[in-house]
């Protein structure tokens, strides 16, 4: 091999090498950001990590409002009719993927008895949120609809579902943001109720 042919051959391997790094560090970037995402996000026992999530509501009367009722828009709902009772306010959508991931716990929740759960249908169209409800089941002692999500913000509502648990007087005692599990009913939710409730 002459050496202005192996100089040909040392510049394409040089040239293929560089060509290699060019496409290589982008996802060798890419691959490390991705696991550092899902270290923050997704570890075990980060999982519903929003839940904790601290609320300048807590200890504190829940925002007052009127509103309608998802299935029937000529009736209204206010926090006000359930002075003297504990119960829970689910904030719900039929487009939040999460809500689906969390309604089957809820269903669970509803036939155990322990306290009403109410639904706030959130920033939703009302035939969207009425079919959602034909489909997977109506947890819910009613649904009051937030059209444009005022009452939402309101209570602080960042990201559907959230799940907050009201006492007799009308104070906020607990929000659960992000999707409840049984472990949270059983461990978190339940037992206050039953605090509450004395």
């Amino acid at each position: 091999m002459t050496d202005t042919s192996q100089h040909r051959s040392a510049q394409e391997l040089s040239q293929a090498s560089g060509s290699v790094w060019k496409y290589l560090i982008p996802l060798v970037i890419f691959v490390l950001l991705a696991v550092l995402l899902w270290a923050g996000l997704d570890r075990p026992g980060k999982r519903g990590a929003r839940e904790d999530v601290p609320t300048p509501l807590i200890g504190k009367p829940a925002p007052v409002f009127r509103l309608p009722l998802l299935h029937e828009p000529d009736q209204i709902f206010s926090p006000e009719q359930m002075k003297g009772k504990v119960w829970l306010l689910n904030v719900w959508a039929s487009w939040c993927v999460s809500c689906r991931e969390e309604h089957p716990v809820l269903m669970q929740f509803s036939r155990l008895g322990e306290a009403p759960l109410y639904g706030l249908n959130y920033k939703d169209e009302r035939s969207n949120g009425t079919a959602w409800l034909r489909r997977f089941g109506d947890p819910y002692v009613l649904s009051a609809f937030d059209y444009d999500g005022r009452v939402g913000i309101d209570f602080g509502v960042y990201g559907v579902p959230e799940t907050y648990v009201i006492d007799k007087e009308g104070i906020i005692r607990y929000k659960h943001t992000g999707p409840v599990s049984m472990r949270d009913i059983n461990e978190k939710i339940l037992p206050l109720i039953r605090e509450l409730q004395q």
